[in-house]
């Protein structure tokens, strides 16, 4: 009897011919209208693709990425494919790319790069030389401009030096300086404009024009002119590279070089179907960009009507994205009231409306040999098996597995597959922890919106914070188990009844090791001021009630999972996992706000004051709390040292 796995890929093997799209970032504007593309080429051919899209690096100021996105990768059965398309370029992290492309070297199937040379993959080569050429001419040839500026990326970049080497070749080629009326290293972003215009306006003679290595440059370069009074394309002509969807929006419109994603996708999806008939050396193919003239060097003028409806279509997508970014803080607070798991179906159903029309979506997640899902606490080594924990199939199209049915990492199979489908799949993480992986099917050609990146994002917390309460409620069990065997071992102090110093250390160490990566943990010690005046004014007896009033202040106040001990005499220690300054800055309040309650209620006649001294620090299973507890030691000493009748004490 075949398992749901080898059923699944009888079926695909069977019915349509699958391809696996491997890229990073495909909802930027440029991949979201490429993945469309593909889908159309796909469609007409009558097969299904399967996208693998990561997020890469998030961010601008503060960038962050996960570390563990990509494991994903290793339970991929590549085998299941026809062909595979690999789209190399958006890959923003370091080793990133290197390690899809290891991966994909082991396919037996076809592997097609379509955006960058791959050595061993058959390649879509893009002649942006040709591209950069042309718009260069155009400037020389038909505006008979002399003085041309060139805005570059990155000079590190290998796109940068190849446009370049290109506008020095033509300038020469023309009998013009090569480095033009100038060359300025950019960023191949929106941040260097300011410095670009300063650089060009600055130069002995000004450009005519400036010939831009993209069009996010031109954007940042042509908006920095216009706050300067200089008029675009009437003072200076601009133009930028990509033919990206901002240029097209840009006032004025960008002339530019654009490659033609139905040209990579119909030349990749055709090269799949000639590959999966008969093998060759000989099928790396050419993608030539194209002209598109434009307003930003004067070949076309303003029509006011068109941009009128543009800005209506703006607007509209203004208003839009604040609907969806409602949506998208009411998803966050509805996730962070899911206690169970098995309560997030019903949270995906309510909260996601804001990034498409989907027709079926599951999140499966990863088990380990046991076959306990990754979110728990009890979660051992992982096997590369997956269990669905939410399955929405709007068209009842699927097969779902049996629960206790072993499962690689790849697309449930159909009950009717004459139709073309097409699939995208993310990993689910968080911190270093790869949770499982999310597929999505989207009721037409589009890919979802950047919205949909939010909402896994969230789940992905949602799973961690479930991870943590089950880690922490284990503890507890734990520690509960543990309480009532050391209560037999006489862990507790005589005197006040919480941990005694051999409690602490068995309680405080098997929580730390405990701990799964890394983790903000704290320790505390806390000393009586005064004891010894006690002692000899009023006795030992109220000595001992003392510290007994002390040892119930400091219980009171372990409200955030803090194990407590007496450590002997008038000292004791404190140990919490998970905790931050918020907790700790409470933790002494409260200490300070109980003594003075407790001061003024009980009538004695002398007072029950403590000094604390905290470390808090970042560490993991093998940290040393005797390492932490010297140093907490020592910051009480200062602090007592500090107080004014010090002597006292």
């Amino acid at each position: 009897m075949m398992t749901w796995q080898e059923e699944g890929q009888r079926s695909m093997i069977n019915s349509l011919k699958t391809i696996g799209f491997f890229g990073c970032s495909l909802t930027s504007r440029y991949r979201q209208g490429l993945c469309q593309c593909f889908n159309r080429a796909a469609k007409k051919r009558g097969m299904n693709i399967v996208y693998f899209n990561s997020l890469g690096r998030i961010g601008e100021k503060y960038t962050q990425f996960g570390e563990c996105e990509l494991d994903i990768i290793d339970h991929i059965d590549l085998d299941v494919f026809d062909g595979i398309v690999y789209d190399g370029e958006g890959y923003n992290v370091e080793s990133m790319a290197e390690k899809v492309i290891n991966k994909l070297r082991s396919a037996k199937c076809p592997v097609v790069s379509i955006s960058g040379h791959v050595d061993g993959f058959y390649n879509i080569d893009f002649e942006d030389a040709a591209g950069m050429r042309k718009l260069v001419e155009h400037f020389t040839d038909v505006h008979k401009h002399t003085r041309i500026g060139f805005m570059s990326g990155f000079l590190t970049h290998p796109d940068a030096q190849l446009r370049l080497e290109v506008f020095r070749s033509v300038m020469r080629e023309k009998g013009l300086p090569e480095d033009g009326a100038g060359v300025f290293e950019g960023d191949f972003w929106f941040h260097k404009g300011e410095e670009a215009a300063d650089f060009f306006l600055s130069r002995p003679e000004r450009p005519q024009s400036i010939v831009c290595a993209n069009d996010y440059m031109a954007i940042a370069l042509a908006s920095a002119l216009k706050l300067r009074g200089i008029k675009v394309p009437d003072d200076i002509a601009v133009s930028g590279f990509d033919g990206t969807t901002e240029g097209k929006q840009f006032i004025p419109h960008l002339t530019t070089a654009t490659r033609e994603r139905e040209d990579i996708a119909e030349k990749a999806m055709s090269l799949l179907v000639s590959l999966g008939k008969e093998l060759t050396d000989e099928t790396d193919l050419l993608v030539t960009p194209r002209m598109i003239l434009n307003q930003s060097c004067g070949c076309m003028t303003v029509d006011y009507e068109t941009e009128a409806r543009n800005l209506d279509d703006v607007y509209n997508d203004v208003r839009l994205f604040g609907y969806c970014l409602n949506d998208a803080e009411a998803a966050m607070l509805k996730l962070n009231t899911v206690e169970k798991l098995d309560e997030l179906e019903d949270a995906f159903r309510k909260c996601a409306t804001n990034f498409g029309d989907y027709s079926a979506f599951f999140l499966f997640l990863q088990t380990d040999e046991e076959g306990r899902l990754s979110c728990s606490s009890e979660f051992g080594k992982p096997t590369g098996n997956f269990r669905p924990v939410i399955w929405i199939d709007e068209k009842n199209e699927y097969v779902k597995p049996v629960s206790d049915e072993k499962s690689k990492c790849i697309i449930p199979y159909t009950t009717n597959s004459d139709t073309s489908h097409f699939y995208y799949i993310m990993s689910i993480y968080c911190a270093e922890k790869m949770f499982g992986y999310a597929l999505i099917e989207m009721k037409d050609d589009d890919i979802f919106s950047d919205f949909y990146n939010i909402f896994l994002l969230n789940l992905s917390v949602t799973l961690e914070r479930l991870w943590k309460n089950d880690n922490i409620n284990r503890l507890y069990r734990q520690q509960k188990a543990l309480y009532e065997k050391q209560m037999e071992l006489s862990v507790h102090d005589e005197l006040t009844g919480i941990l005694n110093r051999r409690g602490f250390n068995e309680f405080s160490q098997n929580a730390i090791k405990s701990l799964r990566g890394k983790n903000t943990v704290c320790t505390m010690v806390v000393d009586m001021d005064g004891l010894k005046h006690i002692n000899d004014i009023y006795g030992h007896n109220e000595g001992d009630f003392a510290i007994r009033m002390a040892a119930h202040i400091i219980t009171e106040c372990c409200v955030s999972g803090e194990i407590a001990g007496r450590a002997g005499g008038d000292e004791f220690y404190i140990y919490a996992s998970d905790y931050s300054q918020e907790k700790l800055d409470r933790f002494e309040r409260e200490l300070v706000r109980l003594c003075e309650e407790y001061n003024e209620s009980n009538g004695k006649p002398y007072r029950i004051e403590l000094s604390c001294g905290a470390y808090l620090c970042e560490t993991d299973s093998s940290g040393s709390i005797e390492d932490y507890l010297k140093i907490s030691d020592a910051r009480m000493y200062e602090q007592k040292m500090s107080k004014p009748d010090r002597k006292k004490r």
